[in-house]
């Protein structure tokens, strides 16, 4: 006895443009979609709260573990400055004819790590955090900004020490102390639009979070943490004229020049490049608004694969 199989009739799917006016019409939309980037800052703004709650979290509990807790905001890099101090002042004499070594090594510590800390977040602010991006709905760029927001946290607290020893080396306050406010908002738009940048690069090969420590390293020794750049690359250096001017225009050095110029009175303005303040806010205006933008046109892949 045979068994006939009744297959049937092929059926025609509705043509993509039907699906989508009847998705219209019921107020449908596709899950995960990018935003238009008037719409995205709306969000980043809406969720102000969470970022600044989630920077101050993850500062708070960074160090919740060691006996001595939050003092190591401060123990960390000024330990850093002893051992540059030490290898790059005594044992290479970095510091002939740089006057108040000590202030000008411990500031360019200190604002140097708050760049290198911000990419290093960064690099890992999604990769690092894949369940939270995974179960929750939230403009992604809200991580790098909020793990930048925490290094600048850091390095407030951090400041506090660099007056005292501004103040113990004999530097008396002045009023071009004032000008780290707008050059620490340079700063910080610079630092989170390359944290963005590196946020999706990280995203998609984490790998690079492995290779970014030689990179900064690398990026650490050309910005003058350690060394006058005025002073090394000086007519009697032998080195080609053009080396020091692009030393100096080198975003890192920028800040860390322009920090030493409004905390200590003998970092002279004729050691910083020409128009310093116009190249601060040029490579925060290109990093911030360009990491900014390429961050948002990704926001759809985030947490996925």
């Amino acid at each position: 006895m045979s068994q006939v199989l009744h297959t049937p009739p092929p059926t025609t799917a509705p043509p993509a443009t039907d699906l989508a006016a009847l998705a219209a019409r019921h107020g449908l939309s596709v899950s995960g979609a990018r935003p238009s980037l008037p719409r995205y800052v709306r969000q980043l703004w809406a969720r102000r709260h969470f970022i600044t709650a989630f920077a101050t979290a993850k500062l708070t509990a960074q160090y919740s573990q060691a006996k001595l807790g939050q003092v190591w905001q401060v123990m960390t890099p000024l330990l850093n400055a002893a051992v540059y101090y030490f290898i790059f002042g005594l044992l290479l004499q970095t510091k002939q004819g740089v006057p108040d070594y000590v202030p000008f090594l411990v500031t360019g510590v200190f604002i140097w790590t708050f760049t290198q800390s911000s990419v290093m977040a960064g690099t890992r602010a999604i990769s690092g955090n894949l369940g939270l991006v995974r179960a929750l709905h939230f403009p992604r760029a809200a991580l790098p900004l909020s793990f930048c927001l925490q290094q600048l946290q850091q390095l407030l607290f951090s400041m506090a020490a660099l007056v005292v020893i501004l103040l113990a080396f004999g530097v008396p306050p002045a009023p071009s102390w004032l000008l780290a406010v707008p050059a620490l908002v340079l700063q910080f738009v610079f630092n989170a639009g390359l944290s963005m940048a590196m946020a999706r690069l990280g995203a998609k090969t984490p790998d690079i979070a492995q290779l970014m420590p030689f990179v900064l390293r690398t990026w650490m020794y050309a910005s003058g943490v350690m060394w006058s750049i005025d002073h090394m690359t000086s007519d009697r250096s032998g080195l080609p004229s053009w080396v020091g001017p692009l030393l100096q225009a080198n975003p890192a050095a920028v800040y860390i020049d322009l920090m030493r110029f409004a905390l200590i009175d003998t970092f002279h303005a004729s050691q910083l490049p020409p128009h310093v303040w116009a190249i601060a806010a040029g490579w925060a205006l290109l990093a911030g608004v360009g990491g900014f933008v390429y961050f948002w046109k990704a926001e759809e892949m985030y947490g996925r694969g």
